[in-house]
């Protein structure tokens, strides 16, 4: 939990960490380099702070920037009395989810998962495979038979493939109508994706981990690596920075996918991102989806239609559950 608080009493609040990820990992460095940019100064500030802890980043995670990022922008949310969104420029007030699988033992399995959200009203499943490309090719194909031709398949490949098997890959998923292929190749080999793009008609989408984040984004469009843009207020440095990817890939009529958040408070801070931009399809939920939901009083939830909805409390607008925080807190770092 990072909070940041006003002079008034005014409270900004962020969660750190991840179930992959301590928060230990990254406390001692924020609240060494990121602590003192915000202390003592405006805290609506945000742009401003986001240039001077980006400057910053040799030493401090892009996790630990974001944590601070959203922790600011719920703050000033609640002081002018408006969700995040509001403050953004809201676009809408809904968005289709799509159910993101976890790794699954066998083809039927997929299929059988797929299929259950697709008779709960859900539109659209993303699939993250084995990674061996003839066994993903199975899966791919078994959920496709399962679901028929009007759900929406993703194939997320987890930077899993070389080149010539993200071929093999790509042209199989094409022939099953996947709406999109995710990470087939390492995120540094932008050469590699470009050859796969001119290879392939099915839209690619890369990548999260693009090094430099927002700034790394450039070379990505530049060179026509990707068709759609990726990134999460975690991985790419809050929402300052995730809004500026959208609005990156929005100048090109490029479509800017939000990836899952890593936690709860987070996964709420893409919502807001989402919903002041025109450009992202879809809201990802991470499977199993209870493991994922930990420390709100009530969480994200996806309504009879496959849709979530935008939040309309101040800030970030999701109430912590402080009674968890307080019977789980191991230790407090000033």
């Amino acid at each position: 939990m990072l909070t940041i608080r006003t002079d008034e009493g005014a409270e900004g609040h962020a969660f750190l960490g991840s179930a992959s990820r301590d928060a230990t990992m990254d406390a001692e460095a924020l609240l060494t380099l990121l602590k003192p940019v915000v202390m003592g100064e405006n805290p609506l500030d945000i742009g401003r702070f986001w240039h001077a802890m980006w400057k910053r980043r040799r030493g401090v995670s892009f996790r630990a920037i974001g944590a601070v990022d959203v922790a600011l922008w719920d703050l000033a949310g609640k002081i002018a009395g408006l969700p995040v969104h509001r403050m953004l420029g809201s676009c809408r007030s809904s968005v289709p989810a799509y159910a993101s699988s976890a790794a699954l033992p066998s083809p039927e399995a997929y299929a059988e998962e797929a299929k259950s959200f697709q008779d709960r009203g859900w539109t659209a499943y993303k699939i993250h495979p084995d990674t061996r490309p003839l066994v993903d090719i199975d899966i791919c194909r078994a959920a496709r038979e399962a679901v028929g031709p009007d759900m929406r398949l993703m194939l997320d490949s987890v930077w899993a493939y070389s080149y010539e098997d993200a071929v093999r890959v790509g042209r199989a998923i094409e022939d099953l109508d996947y709406y999109w292929y995710e990470d087939p190749l390492e995120e540094e080999d932008v050469y590699g994706y470009v050859k796969l793009r001119q290879k392939l008609d099915i839209p690619i989408m890369a990548t999260e981990f693009a090094p430099a984040s927002f700034y790394g984004m450039q070379q990505w469009v530049q060179q026509q690596a990707t068709d759609i843009l990726r990134g999460d207020v975690a991985v790419c440095g809050g929402i300052t920075a995730l809004h500026k990817i959208a609005n990156l890939a929005d100048a090109f009529r490029m479509k800017c996918e939000v990836h899952h958040g890593g936690n709860s408070l987070n996964n709420v801070a893409n919502l807001h991102v989402i919903m002041a931009v025109n450009n992202c399809e879809y809201f990802e939920v991470l499977l199993p989806d209870a493991a994922q939901k930990y420390g709100l009083v009530n969480d994200i939830e996806v309504d009879a239609n496959g849709l979530v909805h935008a939040p309309e409390e101040p800030g970030i607008g999701y109430e912590i559950d402080w009674d968890l925080v307080r019977r789980r807190q191991i230790s407090e770092l000033r």
